[in-house]
């Protein structure tokens, strides 16, 4: 049997939406094992004057449980 678990994360980044995505699973990855998707679910932006300034990406990964860690 397999167990899959979800985290909703929200990253940012100054370049993108895509950077933001990007470096939110990268981040993530360093402390969570076996991501196996993700699902974007909101994106946002902050605007200083008529320009985007910072990108923020809401998205839920997915990751199995390792049913045979102790």
């Amino acid at each position: 049997m397999s167990t899959e678990k979800h985290l909703k994360v929200t990253g940012s980044s100054a370049v993108s939406w895509k950077d933001a995505i990007v470096t939110t699973i990268t981040e993530a990855s360093k402390t969570i094992d076996y991501l196996s998707s993700v699902t974007i679910l909101e994106q946002k932006a902050k605007i200083d004057g008529n320009k985007i300034v910072e990108y923020y990406a809401t998205i839920d990964l997915s990751f199995n449980i390792d049913e045979n860690r102790g």
